[in-house]
């Protein structure tokens, strides 16, 4: 359980700034630039996180994963809390990249420790436990959000304070695992001393092309909604409050795809398959009701979709190689995250709708779900036993 509530301070970091955002833009007012430099700074960790992930995935291999994790939850408390006693936009800012780089070791190591910790089974168990409980976090948190920043403008960042008790439980309760014997795996012996570039290079490639789709709807949604002719965010709010509990819809499904015997390279074209029907439906929606309908099966895509890439991914590394392997996904999930609406603008600039991105997002997607059955290949079975001793 605390790898499931230590998973969450990455997402943390971005889900609950966004009810601060107004009271931010309001309260640095006097600068020209606050309209944009406070959306900047919410997302700013992100861009960390692209950049640095893959090295820290090497001090992961080099040095252990436990006390790079420990430091790392530390700081992220530190620098999570620090805007609180910050009066500079800009100094805030660049606390934000810091937090990044916490936020880079956690998700690394966290998804490193899940494939140390567990054999297959458990991954997919302990991977649907956090597409099941993270929603209910992101709520929870989104609540505390707003009654902070109603009682003060920065109030919250009084929020990442969260990080020090979860320091003293992964203290407490977390271990450093046993390196795998190369014995212990057939297959895993020949790759243990030898860097798996084509491996890497199809993970970060996956893990690259469906970020950039699972983004589509995050950031362009309710652009989809004006063209369709609601505009009121309250509206839009209480409309597509159904369908977002889809995205539990989604975990489960990944769960029952793995206890039926469905290996995780079905499972990504499973995932790939969903998301792009509801990208597409969105972009061929003509009422608010298909939209609702697109949305619903869009989310069930992107409840499938954070698990299953990682489940995925360690699948396909060696121990040895790990934590580089986690490192790599990080990293280009959130590239994908900083180029997929430069990319939707560029689709809609030529197609003249935001509607008519959706659609090639979608046609794409499932075009993808097709290409990962034909030139994916299957999960190694040495890299998917024996779990830390």
């Amino acid at each position: 359980m605390t790898v499931i509530v230590a998973g969450f301070l990455p997402i943390m970091a971005i889900v609950s700034m966004f009810p601060a955002v107004p009271a931010m833009i309001q309260h640095f007012s006097a600068d020209p630039n606050a309209g944009w430099k406070v959306p900047a700074m919410v997302s700013a960790p992100g861009l960390t996180i692209a950049l640095v992930a893959l090295f820290i995935g090497m001090l992961v291999d080099r040095f252990g994963r436990r006390k790079l994790l420990l430091v790392s939850t530390l700081f992220y408390g530190v620098f999570g809390a620090i805007p609180f006693l910050l009066e500079s936009l800009d100094a805030i800012y660049a606390s934000r990249l810091l937090l990044g780089l916490s936020e880079a070791a956690i998700l690394t190591t966290l998804n490193t420790l899940i494939a140390d910790y567990w054999d297959d089974r458990g991954r997919r168990n302990w991977l649907t436990l956090q597409g099941l409980i993270g929603p209910g976090l992101s709520s929870l948190m989104i609540f505390f959000a707003g009654t902070l920043t109603a009682w003060r403008w920065n109030g919250i960042f009084l929020l990442y304070l969260v990080a020090f008790p979860i320091f003293l439980a992964m203290l407490r309760y977390m271990y450093e695992p046993r390196a795998e014997q190369p014995a212990a795996a057939a297959g895993e012996s020949a790759t243990a001393g030898n860097t798996p570039w084509r491996v890497f290079a199809t993970i970060g490639g996956v893990t690259l092309f469906s970020s950039i789709l699972y983004y589509v709807f995050i950031i362009n949604g309710g652009l989809v909604w004006q063209e369709l002719g609601v505009s009121d965010p309250g509206k839009i709010g209480r409309i597509t409050a159904l369908p977002s509990l889809c995205v539990l819809l989604g975990a489960l499904i990944y769960w029952v795809l793995g206890r039926t015997g469905v290996s995780s390279r079905g499972q990504l074209s499973a995932f790939l398959a969903v998301l792009g029907i509801g990208l597409a439906l969105i972009g061929l929606a003509g009422d608010w009701r298909m939209m609702v309908f697109g949305t619903a099966v869009q989310q069930t895509g992107a409840g499938m979709g954070v698990v299953t890439l990682i489940y995925w991914a360690q699948g396909q590394l060696p121990y040895a190689h790990r934590g580089r392997g986690m490192g790599l996904w990080t990293a280009c999930f959130f590239f994908g995250q900083f180029v997929s609406p430069l990319i939707v603008s560029a689709v809609r600039g030529q197609l003249g709708t935001m509607q008519g991105a959706f659609l090639a997002a979608g046609i794409t997607g499932v075009i993808g779900a097709v290409a990962v059955l034909f030139l994916v290949g299957r999960s190694r079975p040495g890299t998917m036993t024996q779990a830390a001793a």
